[in-house]
């Protein structure tokens, strides 16, 4: 596999690792030194480009993980890849869903999920503060796939379609208010899921959610735990990925 022009290109140094688009014309400066980037496209991917003063990066086609891990530019708390696969195969996400999401922030969640519906079906993402939305999708393109993702400046408050959508995810302050409108928007038994940081919230998101008759409610918590790569000294890592949020999951019932 070879790099082709606007991939994504993950840049492993020694040191330092950088995520570029592979752009033809462009030069693209460190303080390691230039690197043009018409070198980069055509190149295996595994192999090996010198800036102009010779320091050498591996050219590495980058995993979805890294790209957001290592790559976003974050304008707000994102979605950990621990959460966001687990709510992919929660959601039961595949080719071909239309998904509601509300709450894109920097677009990491927006990203995994893209990724399982894609190539024919779309995220419909709604997002209330306006001013996240150019950076969200950047870090989409980042991972090149902006056309299965489509963010509008809309609040849980307005109306959303009607019967519209596969699945859904929400990850606003308070969504208690909005289950109405979120069932009416979700297709019959559709699945949805919430990210919440407190149990009273959880509390009050599942009272609401037994009001509206929603089926198979069920809280988790992932917890994620490192270890040092050792081979003789092999114990955890000092700190771990603990509590990021507690997640619930639903399904639209009658």
């Amino acid at each position: 596999m070879v790099v082709k022009e606007r991939d994504t290109v993950y840049l492993k140094g020694k040191k330092n690792s950088f995520f570029i688009k592979a752009e033809k014309g462009k030069v693209f400066s460190t303080h390691k030194g230039n690197i043009n980037l018409d070198e980069i496209i055509g190149k295996p991917y595994g192999s090996i480009v010198k800036t102009h003063i010779g320091v050498e990066f591996v050219i590495l086609k980058p995993t979805l993980f890294e790209i957001i891990m290592h790559g976003i530019k974050r304008q707000t708390q994102i979605i950990y890849p621990k959460d966001s696969a687990y709510i992919a195969l929660r959601l039961g996400l595949t080719d071909g869903m239309k998904v509601l999401e509300s709450g894109v922030g920097s677009g990491a969640l927006s990203i995994v999920m893209a990724n399982a519906v894609k190539p024919t079906g779309r995220i419909y993402a709604f997002e209330k503060n306006e001013e996240y939305i150019p950076q969200a999708y950047e870090n989409i393109k980042l991972a090149n796939l902006e056309k299965y993702v489509e963010i509008k400046h809309q609040s849980l408050e307005e109306p959303l379609p009607e019967e519209e959508f596969d699945a859904g995810f929400i990850d606003v302050r308070e969504p208690w208010p909005y289950i109405k409108n979120i069932k009416n928007a979700l297709k019959s038994g559709a699945p949805v899921g919430f990210l919440l940081p407190t149990t009273n919230q959880v509390s009050m998101l599942l009272n609401e959610l037994k009001k509206h008759d929603f089926l198979d409610l069920d809280v988790v918590e992932l917890l994620e735990r490192h270890y040092k790569p050792v081979p003789d000294r092999l114990r955890p890592e000092d700190r771990m990925v603990a509590h990021t949020g507690y997640l619930v999951f639903a399904r639209k019932g009658f």
